[in-house]
């Protein structure tokens, strides 16, 4: 299957270079590369003048176009007419040598995809268990596999609020488990959200959805929004053979504040796209969790050395929750 790697980026220039040297390495080598910059200066031009990467086509987008939404957008509109499939990934991340190869590979296994994430593997300490294992309430079990809870979800297990869906499925009162839930068995799941940094989509799709504008800048939650979306009119996996590391580079992340406020917002908006009608059960529900995962955030201020950042999220959290009543997400 033919395919094109898009990768979006902004004031990045040395993670995007690791990539792309990560990229060379592949069992399977994209046909073509669309580096789409937003960088306001031209570092990262002038470090791909240093190196040759096979069929990459550089593009410098402009004020209208910045922006991780619109920089896909671009890109998508400048596949060349013979891929079958768009590939994304995100500017700081790197990847095992068959990275692509796998991906393409549940394509052929799966001949109904629409999309096919690929799986991260350095964030998350997994280990294998019995099928009889009996989790404690700080684990989280699934296909054989434990990892330890986060203290947001065993609050949540106490007080009655856990998702009741498998991860990467978004519950009626949203605040669902990732697909970073998934552990890494190597074998291909079903979903309904792919994280958009390491995901891909057939090209047909993309005559009928695009990313949504209301996501500007950092976009936080996107692809939650677009995968949500396309998932109504066919079927999604992860392929947890896909493996890469993410390493989250600070540079053109916004501040902890918007952080927060994004957080939020974008969090109601894309709980809507899903569920535009849910119950008071479930509104209570996403109201409690929000504030739980506010009040969690203020007491970091406290307990851990970043003070700053925990206290300017948590006002963020809570500016974008009060501004719900009376400027609703369109």
């Amino acid at each position: 299957m033919k395919f094109t790697l898009i990768i979006c980026t902004y004031l990045r220039p040395n993670p995007l270079l690791q990539l792309l040297q990560s990229v060379q390495e592949q069992t399977l080598y994209p046909d073509e590369i669309l580096i789409i910059d937003g960088s306001t200066n031209s570092a990262t031009k002038e470090i791909l003048k240093q190196y040759t990467f096979q069929n990459v086509h550089y593009f410098l987008v402009n004020e209208k176009d910045r922006g991780l939404t619109k920089q896909r957008n671009f890109g998508i509109n400048k596949v060349n007419i013979i891929s079958e499939v768009v590939c994304f990934l995100d500017d700081d991340t790197v990847l095992e040598n068959n990275y692509f190869e796998e991906i393409i590979k549940a394509y052929v296994i799966f001949p109904d995809a629409l999309g096919v994430g690929g799986y991260i593997n350095n964030e998350v300490i997994w280990k294998k268990v019995t099928e009889d294992y009996s989790p404690k309430i700080t684990e989280f079990t699934f296909d054989g596999y434990k990892r330890t809870e986060g203290s947001r979800f065993v609050l949540r297990k106490k007080l009655g609020l856990d998702s009741n869906q498998s991860p990467g499925f978004l519950p009626e009162f949203s605040h669902g488990r990732s697909i970073g839930f998934l552990p890494p068995s190597g074998k291909i799941y079903e979903v309904e959200q792919l994280m958009g940094g390491v995901s891909s989509f057939k090209k047909s799709i993309f005559k009928d959805f695009k990313f949504s504008s209301y996501f500007e800048g950092y976009g936080l939650y996107e692809d939650a929004d677009f995968t949500l979306r396309l998932s109504k009119t066919g079927k999604l996996y992860i392929n947890t053979a896909a493996q890469l590391a993410h390493y989250h580079d600070r540079s053109g992340r916004p501040n902890k504040y918007q952080y927060g406020k994004m957080v939020v917002r974008n969090g109601w908006y894309v709980w809507r796209v899903k569920h535009p009608n849910p119950s008071l059960k479930a509104i209570f529900k996403w109201h409690a969790i929000t504030i739980l995962l506010m009040v969690i955030r203020f007491f970091n201020i406290f307990n851990t050395n970043k003070r700053m950042e925990a206290f300017t999220e948590s006002l963020g959290r809570k500016m974008g929750w009060i501004s719900l009543f009376w400027n609703v997400p369109k």
